[in-house]
């Protein structure tokens, strides 16, 4: 009768943004995490790689804008495959 009650208090669910899965390239980790953006979605996610014991982590953001989420997690993982060719460990120096 009053479950509307049990969700008081309860911070909202407000990210709507499918999760994708990992992908391992050549000792690093590509997290696709596209962004929502006036209906469309932009190229973003992490570059992980474990260095020393240490974790690090490249921020990979681009301006491209497409009409999925599941298009922009692919090309970011395209992307972030060709970023490690050219640059290996060097992305987080």
């Amino acid at each position: 009768m009053f479950n509307w009650l049990k969700n008081l208090g309860k911070p909202k669910q407000t990210s709507t943004d499918p999760a994708f899965e990992t992908v391992s390239y050549q000792g690093f980790d590509i997290y696709p995490e596209p962004k929502a953006e006036g209906g469309q979605y932009r190229l973003q996610g992490r570059i992980v790689k474990v260095i020393d014991q240490e974790p690090r982590e490249y921020l990979l953001i681009r301006s491209d804008l497409l009409p999925s989420a599941e298009l922009a997690a692919e090309l970011m993982v395209a992307k972030a495959k060709r970023v490690i060719d050219e640059n290996g460990e060097r992305i987080f120096g």
